[in-house]
């Protein structure tokens, strides 16, 4: 209980209005979440007026806020992009589980003791238990091998996790796909790609207004793999510094087949981690996300 004293006219501070903004804007448009907290306060009001002198014990006042706390699943949360976002999500504030086949990864940081760590497959996951209480999920899932693999992987998977996610009444589905580079469309016939738009697909369509799919290119960081650390962002950061400085040259040729497999910029890690975290606690982000536009939303969570 919190007692304040106050001493003349209380005044009433205007509530700040926030601006519904949608993904195709600039990043300096993206809307900033404000959190309210429930709070109870005892307040005594001392007015002092010509010819008056006297205390008014106005007594406790109870005010209840809504507040909303995050609780997340990452599909895939121990691998590369998934524990970028477990990571993020967690210097947020946010509850974080990690479903993978490999459980607890090999990464130090205060953060993984935040995360708790589940291991299962996505096709064979009791999902009652794990979806208990998640306000949104965000799936990772995706691989390369042969075309049945891919499809499975890449699809079927993350299709499995989408119905899972709306017959409980998830409010919030979040994807990490993939840039279509481009390319002709005879050469995304391949698994990879059919599988990553079949997953798309059921997103947008179980989740119409609260769905999000990111579509990042190479993306980049410091990737483990078997113990050993592969510095991607020795090539991905110069590479995505320099396609940014050129863009300007460079857009005139964008509209040529597979172009975009030579300039589209890579993008780093932690912006793919930031954006899907700005994605999760605010209501107004769905649709599709391009590469710049996922810069933008990390951007925006960053200010």
């Amino acid at each position: 209980m919190t007692s304040l004293s106050y001493v003349a006219a209380m005044s009433t501070v205007p509530s700040q209005s926030s601006r519904v903004l949608f993904p195709t804007f600039r990043a300096s448009n993206f809307p900033q979440l404000l959190h309210s907290r429930s709070c109870m306060a005892g307040v005594k009001c001392s007015y002092a007026e010509a010819r008056i002198n006297k205390d008014f014990n106005v007594g406790t006042i109870d005010v209840v806020a809504d507040v909303k706390t995050e609780r997340i699943v990452v599909l895939g949360g121990s691998g590369f992009v998934g524990s970028a976002i477990c990571k993020a999500a967690v210097s947020k504030g946010i509850e974080v589980i990690s479903l993978s086949r490999s459980g607890r990864p090999s990464y130090t940081g205060s953060w993984v003791d935040q995360v708790t760590w589940v291991t299962g497959d996505v096709f064979y996951a009791n999902w009652e238990e794990v979806l208990n209480g998640a306000t949104a999920v965000v799936s990772t899932l995706g691989g390369f091998g042969s075309e049945e693999q891919m499809q499975r992987i890449n699809g079927e998977a993350n299709v499995v996790a989408v119905n899972a996610a709306k017959d409980l009444g998830i409010p919030k589905f979040i994807l990490i796909s993939v840039h279509d580079y481009n390319l002709p469309s005879f050469l995304l016939t391949s698994g990879y790609f059919t599988g990553k738009r079949k997953a798309e697909s059921e997103v947008l369509s179980k989740y119409p207004m609260s769905g999000v799919v990111f579509r990042p290119g190479f993306i980049y960081g410091k990737k483990k793999v078997d113990g050993f650390e592969i510095p991607l962002d020795l090539i991905g950061e110069p590479i995505e510094k320099f396609l940014l400085a050129t863009e300007n040259f460079t857009k005139p040729l964008s509209s040529l087949p597979a172009s975009d497999l030579l300039l589209a910029p890579p993008v780093s890690v932690d912006d793919v981690a930031f954006a899907v975290v700005n994605a999760v606690i605010d209501d107004y982000y769905f649709g599709i996300f391009t590469i710049e536009q996922i810069r933008e939303a990390a951007a925006a969570l960053k200010v």
